[in-house]
């Protein structure tokens, strides 16, 4: 019998997070983070006339506005957030998604499915199921 490596092919479409938050790009940061607040959220998609153009992440209101001593209720999600979107198909390999992530310095990337944002993908979840993986090898 000769060794063959077992391939082991995850796709993003396996891993991702289906929950995402948005909020329009007028709304005002106070409300942006109760709305964080409020879904258990640390990011949310910064939508206009309903198409995605952006993000926030909790990172983003400390750093440019709270740490700025800027009034939260007057400071727009438009003003502070992370443009455009880094994103990534759901038939993509996880590897290609670790290495987007890599370059483009993001611990979260966005599943878009014909210019739908379906989900997302984030560093804790491709952990997560490396461990699920090696588990199961463990158990071979």
């Amino acid at each position: 019998m000769v060794y063959q490596p077992m391939p082991i092919s995850v796709r993003v479409r396996d891993v991702l997070d289906p929950k995402v938050v948005e909020v329009n790009a007028s709304t005002s940061i106070l409300d942006l983070t109760k709305t964080m607040v409020e879904k258990y959220v640390g990011t949310v998609v910064v939508t206009k006339e309903g198409l995605p153009v952006g993000e926030v992440t909790e990172r983003d209101v400390i750093e440019k506005c709270v740490a700025k001593g800027l009034d939260a209720s007057k400071v727009t999600a438009e003003e502070i957030m992370r443009s455009p979107l880094v994103t990534i198909e759901p038939e993509a390999r996880l590897g290609e998604a670790i290495r987007l992530m890599l370059e483009s310095k993001v611990r979260r990337i966005f599943v878009v499915e014909e210019g739908k944002i379906v989900g997302s993908i984030t560093q804790t979840g491709i952990c997560m199921n490396i461990l699920n993986i090696a588990g199961a090898l463990q158990a071979l």
